[in-house]
């Protein structure tokens, strides 16, 4: 039973209400209880009174006061129900945008699947993004590690970015703010290291400045092995729309990124000491691409960035908004920005996900084979004396892949051949593959591919909502988005899909997409990485 006045109390129990703060402050430690009521009448003299609220005993004292409690019996806690268990395994740290957790115990992250649905992973305090996407990978059974990341939402500021393998993840929402959508999505991000394979569409000449570097005649590749193997790095430079949300038209000016900060240039694009002006340090510095941009903050194209200060809460006022031209430009200054701050922390990052991907592949195939060899044995039926167990490795893989093949021979002549059910087959087929989306649209395809980082090779294949009957594959390559109308067609009372007009068929849309991640055929680049969804 909750006391209703603190006045009623008789006994000991009188000192421990009589330590509170009479000035109607409910709080502990100085902080602001917003869910505290103020019972005092305006013309009332009677102090306030905090009604059906747990007790704070230690709470602080003046010294008179203290010597008077501590001369009393000390007293149990009356409500235990209201506070933490002492052995909980869960520790309550400080609220969301109220500054760093402690370090110790476990905390509860919750995180999204593309699906819209969610999943409460328990995690130590120091648990990094790397740490969380490996615990969601097992749990739900996904493969390619390498290339999932947690992604940092704002939807109400438009902001996204993709959490760096070493950040913290409970220090990451603790900055966020009280109250807000904000929240943490599972996705596959193919861009997260693709600047290690080809720096060169990452980083165009263009972009590099005239430093001492540059004069040397050093490439893009040439460029990330220096910062990584020695820290020195050129300028990055370029024009860019920039507007702080005080002001709302945006203006153009020539920023330069070096190792020391973010500066722009207040006269044209001079260089001079007297002419920049430092805008952000690297170090106290997250960058996010910013989403609808066009409709949030009238920017001038959909190519759109901001940089925050990290260690603050998310909010508009410390925002700056910049703009860039179009999609390479924008990709250029992010990661630039990602490589001047943590340098060889990401190559650290990159290895370490290479190694632990192949090491997970040859755990795969000795789990694959201690399972065989525990619960099932190769046999051979082609004799006339009936099965033959197969005790030769070699041969046991040989003759999985020969019946693998002969598997899909038979299946391509069943699926060929003319039947009344061909229709509903050839349609089924590729509804279980994980790069069909169905029916969405052109643009949800093109915000798809964008999300999951705009590297060639990355593909989907939809629907297409203006030709009945057809399919289009969508493509990445260098940074842009290509659609391939796939047109069914009758050749001999066969069923066949073509996008040549007839000169390459194919039986269905998985022979389709295993066709093209061989040979490039009409598209500019092979078929490498799916656009997949993964519902958690």
């Amino acid at each position: 039973m909750l006391i209703e006045n603190a006045m009623e109390v008789e006994g000991p129990w009188r000192e421990v209400f009589e330590g509170t703060d009479r000035q109607g402050d409910c709080s502990t430690d100085g902080q602001d209880n917003s869910s505290s009521l103020d019972l005092t009448s305006p013309d009332s003299d009677t102090p306030p009174l905090c009604k059906s609220l747990p007790v704070n005993i230690n709470h602080h004292r003046s010294k008179g006061e203290e010597t008077q409690a501590t001369s009393l019996p000390s007293i149990p806690n009356p409500f235990p129900e209201l506070c933490s268990p002492a052995h909980s395994p869960v520790l309550i740290g400080s609220p969301l945008g109220q500054g760093l957790p402690p370090s110790g115990g476990t905390h509860v992250v919750k995180v999204f699947g593309e699906d819209s649905h969610s999943r409460s992973l328990r995690v130590s305090a120091g648990a990094t993004a790397r740490d969380v996407c490996h615990m969601l990978v097992q749990t739900a059974h996904c493969a390619d590690q390498e290339s999932w990341a947690l992604i940092e939402l704002h939807p109400a500021l438009g902001l996204e970015r993709c959490l760096e393998d070493h950040e913290t993840v409970v220090e990451v929402q603790a900055t966020w703010p009280l109250e807000g959508d904000n929240k943490l999505l599972f996705r596959k991000n193919y861009a997260k290291y693709e600047f290690f394979k080809k720096p060169v569409l990452f980083f165009p000449e263009h972009m590099i400045s005239d430093s001492a570097d540059v004069t040397k005649g050093m490439t893009s590749s040439e460029l990330i092995q220096n910062l990584l193997n020695s820290g020195s790095c050129p300028e990055i430079q370029g024009f860019l729309h920039v507007r702080e949300l005080s002001r709302k038209p945006w203006k153009r000016v020539c920023f330069f990124l070096r190792r020391s900060g973010l500066y722009c240039s207040t006269k044209g694009s001079s260089k001079e000491p007297r002419h920049l002006q430092c805008v952000a340090d690297l170090e106290d510095l997250n960058i996010y691409t910013v989403t609808n941009s066009r409709k949030l903050y009238s920017a001038p194209s959909d190519f759109t960035f901001c940089i925050k200060p990290s260690k603050n809460r998310v909010r508009s006022r410390d925002m700056k908004l910049l703009c860039a031209e179009n999609e390479q430009i924008r990709t250029c200054w992010t990661t630039a920005f990602r490589l001047f701050k943590y340098g060889k922390q990401l190559q650290c990052n990159y290895h370490l996900s290479q190694s632990t991907r192949k090491q997970e592949g040859m755990l795969r195939q000795g789990a694959k084979r201690c399972v065989s060899e525990a619960s099932l044995v190769a046999m051979d039926f082609s004799g006339k004396a009936g099965g033959r167990v197969i005790e030769n490795p070699r041969e046991a893989q040989s003759a999985e892949q020969e019946e693998g093949q002969t598997w899909r021979k038979k299946t391509a002549l069943r699926y060929s051949l003319p039947n009344s059910c061909q229709g509903f087959r050839s349609t089924s087929i590729h509804q279980t593959q994980a790069w069909f989306h169905g029916g969405v649209s052109r643009r949800e395809a093109q915000a798809l591919i964008e999300e999951q980082g705009l590297v060639d090779g990355m593909f989907l294949i939809r629907e297409s909502q203006q030709h009945a009957k057809c399919f289009v594959l969508s493509l990445c390559y260098k940074l842009k988005t290509k659609h391939y109308l796939v047109i069914p067609c009758d050749e001999g009372g066969r069923k066949y899909y073509t996008m040549d007009d007839g000169v390459t068929l194919f039986i269905d849309l998985l022979q389709l997409v295993e066709f093209h991640q061989i040979n490039r055929g009409i598209l500019p680049v092979c078929l490498k990485h799916p656009c997949v969804r993964v519902a958690l």
